[in-house]
């Protein structure tokens, strides 16, 4: 029974170091085993820091015109970048969108690496309302085709009226002058209109002042005299500058200057039967009147000049009689006169 007893004493230390040999084993395997995951981790995390780089870019990426008036146009920059470490060759650049257009971008572009170029972008609307469009830039690099999006509004374009295109003054007199009116109409838009040029000092404009703005649907009369220098006929006209597309609105002017002319008319009638002090001479501008008195005191004979007249009008007159006591007789028969 006690030799029994001793054997498995005996077989202890090799159970015990079976047992460390284990313990060994298995910690080298946890060794092991972590380093195989620290290599792993080292690996993946070399892989996430070197993310690949974009290939072109665009500033901005899109572009944005807002509100622009129809028949005018608005620019603007754009810079394509190449970013990677190798050339890149841009081979096609496509525009859509109505009113859109592309400048300065000649094709092919070949850029070096973090090479940069700037070309312009133009939008000039056809029509009011929103309008939306894009570049398609197509390249030789990894990331082969780019979209730059386009957007502008077009707005209804500012027009000016002028009223009346033309003015005719007739035959004015050297040393005189006449005057007649106009309008500036602002339609689509409010219009600023910034300055106003005669071609002619003898047509000269009055009753505005610049820079003038004039609301939509609202006008601005004004005044242009017409004072000849000399005789014969004078021909000009007034341009009115202004920010509506249809910018400069223009006014052709004539007349014609003629010299003093003096024209009169002799008049002479039978004298009253009647015992009369004098008579008073009327003058009208149609048949049948209203007539108008010209002398300012009775005229004792029978006859009378008329220095007050003028060239291409006609004239209608009559006389009264008047008796000591101051009664005045009715009208005589009416003549005329004309004017040449």
């Amino acid at each position: 029974m006690i030799p029994g007893t001793l054997r498995p004493l005996l077989l202890l230390p090799l159970s015990l170091a079976f047992l460390l040999t284990s313990a060994a084993s298995h910690a080298r395997s946890a060794v092991e085993g972590s380093a195989g995951s620290a290599s792993a981790s080292s690996t993946m995390a070399t892989k996430t820091s070197d993310p690949r780089k974009k290939s072109l870019t665009a500033n901005p990426s899109s572009v944005v015109f807002g509100s622009v008036q129809v028949g005018s146009s608005q620019t603007q920059s754009e810079s394509l970048t190449n970013s990677t470490n190798s050339s890149v060759t841009i081979s096609q650049a496509t525009i859509t969108g109505a009113g859109f257009s592309l400048n300065g971008l000649k094709l092919p572009l070949t850029l070096t690496a973090g090479q940069s170029y700037t070309f312009r972008t133009a939008f000039s609307p056809k029509s009011s309302g929103s309008v939306s469009g894009s570049i398609a830039i197509l390249s030789n690099a990894p990331d082969s085709s780019l979209t730059i999006s386009l957007s502008g509004n077009g707005t209804s374009a500012a027009q000016v009226t002028l009223t009346p295109t033309t003015e005719n003054f007739g035959s004015v007199v050297v040393g005189t002058s006449k005057s007649l009116t106009g309008t500036l109409s602002a339609t689509g838009a409010s219009v600023t209109v910034s300055s106003a040029t005669s071609t002619s000092s003898e047509f000269i404009l009055y009753g505005l002042s610049f820079p003038l703005t004039i609301a939509s649907g609202q006008s601005a009369p004004f005044t242009v005299k017409f004072a000849p220098q000399t005789s014969g006929t004078a021909s000009g006209s007034i341009s009115f500058a202004s920010n509506a597309y249809n910018s400069p609105a223009k006014e052709t002017l004539t007349g014609t200057g003629t010299t003093v002319l003096q024209h009169s008319v002799a008049l002479s009638w039978t004298p009253s039967s009647s015992a009369v002090v004098g008579y008073n001479i009327y003058r009208g501008g149609k048949s049948g009147g209203p007539y108008t008195k010209l002398n300012s005191a009775l005229d004792a004979s029978a006859t009378y000049i008329d220095s007050s007249v003028q060239s291409a009008q006609t004239y209608y007159y009559v006389t009264t009689s008047v008796n000591g006591k101051g009664a005045q007789s009715a009208y005589s028969n009416q003549v005329r006169a004309v004017i040449p």
